[in-house]
């Protein structure tokens, strides 16, 4: 028996994940609405740091504000990035994140974690690298930093291996199979002493709303800033069914 997966049969997954991809938000959200009491409310909380969210592709805080007042609620200082919807890569995007985490990384006196959500994981990764000092740790929601397909841009920018290979600082990579939009496989990177991936069963345009999504979010920014420890799935209330197994 021939183990290669069938290119048609892919094909046809991809096609019958991106019709959907709407109505499954929807339950994610309304799943999020039925959950967000009796769950989430066992969710860790960690000591409080600035935490910047960023948005995905098209998408303005608007996107993002759920997944802002959860974090607000655990405690943590909060920050969208303010400059309005995200049209992909551009100069002034290159020059005004770095500025937002040195002015939080000032105010709060120690080092920003950046939640990322699709672009704005790639954007958060970059990050990183430019200044991992101020970045405490990355945390990317269906985020193709392993992507073949180049983004365009206007400056230059890192190339795919680049934006793939292992960062200086703790990284979380979620994905789910059930990803409408973007290959999940591009949204995972290589697990290392600091670096993992984390399964979900999210559509893509619900991860700043998915139960399972918020739960790794409050568990990743909770880890000792010095003693990361990788993700393990809950295993009261029932929660670890949330989870896939990874792979």
């Amino acid at each position: 028996m021939d183990p290669r997966p069938d290119p048609r049969a892919a094909r046809r997954r991809a096609l019958v994940l991106a019709a959907t991809e709407p109505a499954r938000t929807l339950v994610s959200a309304g799943g999020a609405a039925a959950t967000a009491l009796p769950l989430l409310r066992w969710a860790p909380r960690g000591e409080p740091h600035p935490v910047l969210v960023l948005p995905g592709l098209l998408a303005s805080d608007v996107s993002t504000r759920v997944l802002r007042t959860w974090l607000r609620r655990l405690g943590y200082p909060v920050a969208g990035w303010a400059l309005g919807r995200n049209r992909g890569p551009s100069q002034e995007i290159d020059d005004e994140l770095p500025r937002l985490v040195d002015r939080l990384a000032g105010e709060h006196r120690t080092s920003v974690s950046i939640v990322g959500w699709s672009l704005g994981g790639i954007y958060a990764r970059r990050l990183a690298r430019r200044a991992p000092r101020q970045v405490r740790q990355v945390i990317s929601l269906g985020s193709p930093f392993a992507s073949t397909q180049p983004w365009a841009t206007a400056p230059p920018q890192p190339t795919r291996r680049s934006l793939a290979r292992p960062l200086p600082v703790p990284s979380t990579a979620v994905y789910s199979r059930w990803d409408g939009v973007v290959d999940w496989r591009s949204c995972r990177q290589e697990p290392g002493p600091i670096s993992e991936n984390v399964a979900v069963r999210s559509s893509h345009l619900g991860m700043g709303h998915d139960p399972a999504v918020l739960w790794v979010v409050a568990d990743r920014l909770a880890q000792p800033r010095h003693d990361w420890q990788p993700f393990q799935r809950p295993n009261r209330f029932g929660l670890g069914t949330l989870f896939p197994p990874e792979g």
